[in-house]
């Protein structure tokens, strides 16, 4: 996902996807329709638009000159007006970075898996591929133009990401972790510091489910305000470290709806302490 996950109860960061593309919900950007955007049938896609067996129909707008079409687990850039039946349009904004399987839309997450950086796409999708009868989104049938600006695939799964290695440091609250690179500084951050940080988190099968490395953006957050393996473990480290954690559930979400279930590993390097 691209919202953070680490806070204990509120999104933390940082590309909060638009028009509810991805859970939490982020905002509608609506601009309204301009005459050099021509009349689009929003219910009948063209002859030419091609088909799939869900229900999507598609056709290129413009070519785009990228080789590689992402996968569920890259990250795609895009930036998107999606057209409702009533006539409405409804605009994204600036570019939006986020995980391919973290999309909620599931025409959209079909139709992205066709393009190539660089591509423009225009989409029909009916309800059940779109908004699904969601409160607050468009119902019906809806168009989404979408540009796919970059696909970023995301860090590489550690080969250790199963379980912790013979030779982890542990500490006796069943915290694991082992420096991947020394840090320059000498000083710790405290409880309540505040930190700047990259990170990636996996689930122990090697799903990403979380990255600011990915995201290309560094994020910041007091220590006392995320999972307990984060408030613990990231005490032990110095600013330049890099250190893998493998964080159990007890000191992760415990179990809680809508989050990473079970042992989570993080690969996390310590930028900077903002505030001790």
């Amino acid at each position: 996902m691209t919202v953070s996950l680490i806070k204990r109860s509120l999104v933390l960061v940082v590309a909060v996807p638009l028009l509810g593309l991805c859970s939490p919900l982020g905002a509608w950007s609506q601009t309204p329709a301009s005459p050099a955007d021509g009349a689009v049938d929003v219910v009948n896609p063209p002859a030419d638009a091609a088909k799939s067996a869900s229900g999507l129909a598609t056709k290129v707008l413009i070519p785009g000159n990228g080789t590689e079409k992402p996968t569920p687990s890259d990250l795609v850039n895009i930036v998107y007006v999606v057209r409702t039946k009533d006539g409405r349009t409804l605009s994204s904004g600036p570019a939006s970075k986020m995980q391919l399987a973290s999309i909620s839309v599931p025409g959209l997450v079909e139709g992205l898996q066709q393009m190539v950086a660089g591509e423009k796409r225009r989409m029909w999708m009916p309800q059940e591929l779109a908004f699904k009868g969601q409160s607050g989104r468009p119902a019906g049938p809806v168009v989404f133009d979408v540009t796919l600006i970059e696909v970023v695939p995301p860090p590489a799964v550690p080969a250790d990401v199963a379980a912790a290695p013979a030779d982890a440091e542990k500490t006796k609250s069943g915290l694991a972790s082992k420096v991947i690179k020394a840090g320059s500084g000498t000083d710790h951050p405290g409880k309540k510091s505040t930190v700047t940080v990259h990170y990636t988190g996996w689930t122990t099968d090697g799903k990403m489910f979380d990255s600011s490395v990915a995201r290309g953006k560094p994020t910041s957050f007091p220590l006392d305000r995320v999972i307990a393996g984060w408030t613990e473990g990231v005490q032990l480290m110095v600013p330049g470290e890099t250190r893998r954690f493998w964080i159990p559930e007890k000191l992760a979400y415990q179990g809680q709806d809508g989050k990473p279930k079970g042992m989570l590993v993080f690969d996390v390097e310590l930028i900077s302490i903002d505030s001790k």
